[in-house]
């Protein structure tokens, strides 16, 4: 994420993208949340890193929120194009 906010929108926005990731929790990977993702990867085409997330998503009931079309007008995603 720093790299992407820091080549887009400069060193201040994206220290403040930092800051605020750092309030989030970090969660396992779990063997459970895995087996989930790989099937969700087949079932709705998605690359293993992205079904990783909605995976772990899924399993703490959390939003995502991001402009990655893999998402687009998937339950539980919040999508904005960029």
């Amino acid at each position: 994420m720093f790299k992407v906010v820091l080549r887009e929108a400069g060193k201040n926005k994206a220290f403040q993208v930092v800051a605020a990731m750092q309030k989030g929790k970090v969660v396992k990977l779990t063997a459970n949340i895995a087996i989930h993702a790989a099937q969700l990867s087949l079932e709705k085409s998605l690359p293993m890193a992205d079904s990783i997330i909605l995976a772990t998503a899924e399993t703490y009931r959390c939003v995502i929120w991001t402009q990655d079309t893999h998402f687009q007008n998937m339950e539980g995603v919040k999508y904005f194009p960029k």
